[in-house]
């Protein structure tokens, strides 16, 4: 099966059950969890205008001190934000190149 949509309106990749709702198709969860540390969720979902989105959750255990917890916060917003600049640069179609 391909990437795109099957005959019941689901992808291949998609959940197949009550994660889709209201048209919506999500994947299952993809989990990395490092114990006791941080965790975090990956969500492929395709929205009822086809739109596709990755869907992303984190929990990361904050060291119990103000300061070392504020840096902790700077250090993963910093990097969400490569993340996320580098997802959406990869998503843009080269020049000269057709898809």
């Amino acid at each position: 099966m391909n990437h795109r949509a099957s005959r019941a309106g689901h992808t291949a990749w998609c959940g197949r059950d009550h994660r889709c709702n209201l048209g919506e198709h999500r994947s299952e969860e993809i989990v990395v969890d490092i114990a006791g540390r941080a965790r975090a969720v990956l969500v492929r979902v395709r929205t009822t205008t086809g739109r596709e989105h990755a869907e992303v959750r984190v929990r990361v255990a904050l060291a119990p001190g103000e300061v070392a917890a504020r840096r902790q916060l700077v250090g993963l917003l910093d990097d969400l934000r490569h993340t996320v600049t580098r997802a959406a640069i990869a998503a843009r179609p080269r020049p000269g190149r057709t898809r």
